[in-house]
């Protein structure tokens, strides 16, 4: 998995550099056309350079960048137009006016503006095509740039389609996992209401034989009614919505001994150990219950994404103020059958419940070669 990410790292850098090479060549013609044809085309040549300039800082300055590369080369139009010089539209100004449109499609919120901005530079396009009627040759430009915008709209609309299926995919994760928490929320309350009855009614028995005893009960009523305020406050924090259906109680460290050795069973070996100081009464439940589903979401990774693991290794350790849980696989790489499938959602899921305790998620490689997925929670 960490080559995989590699990989597609690089894609993205040569993609980028062979990029900028292509506006760099277009420009090197520009310059060319601007020594042959002269007046106004050197002008078009300083579009050029405004428009690679402009993709450059895209990211930081995207609406304004394209803003202002739109209006200079709007502005050229017109006074090549008005002037009567011949003129021809820059291609490195028409290939960085296209890659902005692409790039306005895809980000800009709302989706709205982003097409008003797109058909703005449709607007400068043919502006251009009327404007630098270099030879009569207006119409086969006209032509050319909108078939070129027509391709570029469609990419950023594509891309666009698709970040919003995944913005809706990542929502949906989350809600189920919201849905998840109300469910749990249910078995937190009868854990600690539980435990409140219980003293109470042993503080009522042992009132009239044994007064003194009835203050260390009542101390311990309130601490219980303490923890269970603070353990629904987590969760209700991020909580949306109701939901009635029952569940089983609460994990232990138990099961996740168990959920390891199952998945020792029939899979990579998983060497699961607990650190010093920590049982089932040092956690609190719902962060029990999140380290079960941590521990399950990493394990069930594995097997789908790095089928040849060697080994596993796990360990849930007490450091000061927070509990790890880190899980780590060797010796695997990814699928690349799995990997062209594109990953799942299950992180996303993870992290929700992670940061809705207060803690924090991390996945990714390891300065060892290995795939880790670390769960820390503030320790009680």
């Amino acid at each position: 998995m960490g080559d995989s990410k590699r990989i597609v790292y690089w894609l993205r850098r040569l993609s980028e550099i062979a990029m900028y090479g292509w506006l760099g060549m277009l420009l090197l013609l520009d310059l060319v056309l601007a020594g042959v044809v002269g007046g106004v085309q050197w002008l078009v040549l300083a579009c050029s350079v405004s428009g690679i300039a402009a993709v450059v800082l895209r990211r930081r300055y995207r609406v304004e960048g394209f803003a202002l590369m739109a209006a200079l080369s709007f502005g050229t139009s017109l006074l090549a137009g008005w002037s009567g010089f011949d003129s021809a539209p820059g291609m490195a100004e028409t290939g960085s006016l296209l890659i902005l449109i692409i790039g306005v499609l895809r980000h800009v919120e709302p989706i709205r503006r982003a097409a008003v901005l797109a058909c703005a530079g449709l607007i400068v396009l043919m502006s251009e095509a009327s404007g630098r009627d270099y030879q009569s040759s207006g119409l086969a430009f006209a032509f050319l740039l909108f078939a070129s915008w027509s391709t570029a709209a469609g990419i950023g609309a594509y891309l666009r389609f698709q970040q919003e299926r995944r913005r809706e995919a990542v929502h949906s994760v989350r809600r189920a996992e919201r849905l998840e928490l109300a469910r749990e929320l249910h078995d937190l309350v009868a854990h600690h209401i539980t435990g409140i009855v219980v003293q109470a009614q042993a503080a009522r028995t042992v009132a009239e034989s044994r007064p003194e005893a009835v203050a260390p009960a009542l101390d311990a009523i309130a601490t219980a009614g303490s923890d269970a305020l603070t353990s629904m406050r987590r969760m209700v924090a991020v909580l949306r919505t109701e939901d009635g259906a029952d569940r089983t109680p609460g994990s232990s460290l138990a099961d996740l001994r168990m959920l390891a050795d199952r998945f020792s069973a029939d899979g990579p070996k998983v060497a699961f150990e607990i650190g010093a100081g920590l049982d089932d009464r040092t956690l609190p439940p719902e962060v029990m219950t999140t380290l079960h589903r941590v521990l399950q979401e990493a394990l069930t990774n594995i097997r789908k994404h790095a089928a040849r693991t060697a080994w596993v290794e796990a360990d849930l350790r007490r450091h000061e103020r927070v509990v790890v849980l880190r899980v780590r696989n060797f010796g695997s790489g990814s699928d690349p059958r799995v990997s062209r499938l594109g990953g799942g959602f299950g992180l996303v899921g993870m992290a929700e419940r992670v940061e809705a305790l207060g803690g924090r998620l991390y996945a990714g490689p390891s300065q060892q070669g290995s795939w880790e997925v670390v769960a820390e929670f503030p320790a009680p």
